[in-house]
């Protein structure tokens, strides 16, 4: 698997250089690892640069020391469709993911080890993903919607030793299946909770487990994070992520997004897709947002995010335009949406007609980002730009970013061709 992870220029610190820098007087904790206070676009392009420890571990050096920092700062907000929600503290998401680290070492799993979770918008993602970060597995977020095919596919091609899915016959069925034509590769499989005949009940292994953890050190070039493609133009392909790849995402939350401490930013996307980790595990948390997380099992209803929004105070919100196009139906006179301050979008191109009605029902513009599973956001209508709809935005530091015609060659000013971007 190949790494490619933040895309910007850093410099390495050791453990004990990088803990006295912390010891400064900072304004956020997003001090520690860049500059944030820039004047514009040209000052964050030509300036932007990171500082981070040269063991750096997201789950050690963010959500842990948010923990320390800010034990009962909210860390995740999160509902569903048949009215139970819960939220949860900085302290307590560590001693959960404390918990499932040492379950998943009770399984004989080991840094290095691929693990796959299918757990849809449950809360407990976060709980493993950050399990997994300290463990030093390599977590393959995936989709509740993969076949047998998907399964053993991506089982050998990932050599996956561990998966993890929420408890559903039909996909609990494929999976099993799918380790029975794998000779021997996927040796555990788990379910969130309950009992099915050859799973595992995961939070029952992990309350017995329990304990806390210490920290393990990873070489910050190994692979912690890896998604598949889609297969667009062929089989899916790994993409993998290195320790340094969260970083990246500092640009996606803090000069995209254009968060702060205060912040409860809400991103529709399954926990399956490479844009949950846009907007729901890294950046976020990075600039001590809370994250907000709705968990539907039915079909998309757009009413129920816009009550949401009014009903917890969300105040970010990013969405592919598909969503925004079915708000802009629903009569949006019904919510005040007074919370709302910012509003992204991603995933298509976005049609002018619906960023105008936006802007008209609710006064906020919408700022474009364009990116890929192989990396955090590369293009954007940053903090400092006026949005101007058709314009998905300018590069971002460290990404050189050109257009090419289908001859292979530059394209002039107004001409119309394909964005390459060189790794």
């Amino acid at each position: 698997m190949g790494d490619i992870h933040a895309n910007n220029a850093g410099s390495l610190a050791s453990a004990s250089e990088f803990k006295e820098g912390c010891g400064r007087s900072l304004a956020c904790f997003l001090d520690r690892f860049c500059k944030s206070d820039f004047v514009s676009y040209e000052d964050f392009y030509e300036n932007f640069a990171l500082e981070y420890p040269k063991d750096f571990n997201y789950a050690y050096d963010v959500l842990d020391a948010l923990a320390a920092e800010q034990p009962e700062k909210t860390a995740l907000v999160w509902c569903n469709d048949t009215g139970e929600e819960r939220s949860i503290s900085f302290a307590e998401m560590k001693r959960e993911s404390d918990k499932y680290a040492n379950a998943l070492r009770s399984l004989g799993l080991r840094a290095g080890d691929a693990v796959m979770v299918m757990l849809k918008r449950r809360y407990e993602f976060w709980f493993f993903s950050m399990a997994a970060h300290k463990l030093g597995a390599v977590l393959i977020p995936a989709t509740h919607l993969l076949t047998v095919k998907d399964l053993v596919y991506r089982t050998e091609k990932a050599s996956i030793k561990m998966i993890l899915t929420v408890n559903d016959e039909a996909l609990c069925r494929a999976v099993k299946e799918a380790q029975q034509k794998t000779e021997g590769i996927l040796q555990v499989t788990a379910v969130l909770s309950g009992e099915r005949e050859g799973f595992l009940d995961f939070s029952a292994l992990a309350e017995r487990a329990g304990g806390t953890w210490t920290r393990e050190y990873f070489d910050v070039t190994s692979p912690m994070l890896a998604y598949f493609t889609s297969g667009t133009t062929g089989m899916p392909k790994i993409v993998s992520h290195d320790y340094l790849y969260p970083l990246g995402h500092i640009i996606t939350a803090k000069f995209w997004h254009g968060l702060g401490k205060e912040d409860l930013h809400l991103t529709v996307a399954d926990t399956g897709w490479a844009k949950a980790a846009w907007g729901k595990l890294y950046g976020q948390w990075l600039c001590e947002a809370a994250i907000f997380v709705y968990d539907y099992s039915s079909r998309f209803h757009p009413t129920d995010f816009l009550a949401l929004i009014d009903k917890y105070g969300v105040t970010s919100f990013c969405a592919p335009p598909t969503i925004y196009r079915f708000l802009i139906k629903e009569d949006l006179s019904r919510y005040s949406l007074a919370s709302l301050q910012k509003c992204t979008i991603a995933g298509e191109p976005l049609n002018p007609e619906v960023y105008q009605q936006w802007l008209q029902a609710t006064g906020l513009k919408l700022r474009e980002g364009y990116g890929q599973t192989e990396g955090p956001v590369m293009v954007a209508v940053t903090v400092w730009d006026e949005p101007k709809p058709g314009s998905m935005g300018k590069p971002l530091p460290n990404t050189r970013c050109d257009v090419y015609d289908g001859r292979g060659a530059l394209c002039e000013v107004g001409e119309e061709g394909e964005l390459c971007i060189p790794v």
